[in-house]
């Protein structure tokens, strides 16, 4: 095998895992692949991802940066565990030479990743939206309804302004059908909306202080931290993520 050749990523379940097999070569024409690659698979990934380097030939040692950039990304969104499976001894020197180990655990076998995988308690629910008058309306129902009904009533008031932006531009945006998904995972919750339109999300100011939609900029104010990801199915998601604090009430009002 030729440092030329590209990587390969096969995608397979394992337990509630899924699984991500790379071949091939890591180089830097390589590494942007393996990067949007791993991102893309993680969004539809409900429990956790694997991902087995074990027939990757690395080309220069200082790329294997991208499994710590992939750990600190999927670790905003979609907040799930990640483990590496390598086999051969020389890969698990490599990643703990450049501390990868720090960021993702590192493990000789699918056995020891798939048992290493932390499974934080979390509730999540998804429904897609008729795109009809009162879509937004009927979205803001939902959030509330399921954030009451996990006992964290106040977040619903920031997570109705951003479902509200992330539907309005699913609808004024594209054809496609918003899918609303919220996860709530030890006081983090993440407001999630999916599309088939492969373009990504752009912070834009609104022309007008009566223009319909909220605007991604109070989106990216609200939240903590917020991004679009492209989907390993196709088309992407735009996400945003809210931590609860003991206390507060976010009873904000979407119209």
């Amino acid at each position: 095998m030729t440092s030329s050749a590209p990587v390969h990523l096969a995608v397979a379940r394992h337990g509630q895992a899924t699984v991500v097999t790379a071949t091939g070569a890591l180089n830097r024409s390589s590494y942007p692949s393996l990067r949007d690659g791993l991102l893309k698979i993680a969004t539809d990934a409900r429990e956790g991802l694997v991902a087995d380097i074990s027939g990757l030939t690395i080309a220069d040692s200082s790329l294997v940066s991208v499994f710590s950039l992939v750990a600190m990304r999927i670790g905003d969104w979609p907040g799930i565990p990640f483990a590496i499976v390598a086999t051969r001894p020389a890969h698990r020197v490599l990643l703990g030479r450049h501390v990868v180990d720090r960021y993702v655990a590192v493990c000789p076998d699918l056995a020891a990743a798939t048992e290493a995988l932390d499974h934080p308690v979390r509730r999540r629910t998804e429904r897609t939206f008729a795109r009809v008058e009162a879509t937004s309306a009927l979205a803001r129902d939902f959030v509330t309804d399921k954030l009451a009904g996990w006992g964290v009533p106040e977040l619903a008031g920031d997570a109705r302004f951003i479902a509200t932006e992330l539907v309005e531009n699913v609808l004024k945006h594209t054809a496609s059908e918003p899918r609303l998904r919220l996860d709530l995972r030890q006081g983090i919750c993440t407001v999630a909306v999916a599309d088939q339109d492969t373009r990504p999300a752009m912070l834009l100011e609104r022309l007008a202080p009566f223009e319909p939609g909220l605007g991604l900029k109070l989106v990216a104010q609200i939240a903590r931290v917020w991004g679009c990801s492209r989907s390993w199915s196709g088309g992407k998601v735009v996400w945003a993520v809210l931590v609860q604090r003991p206390g507060t009430a976010g009873d904000r009002s979407a119209g």
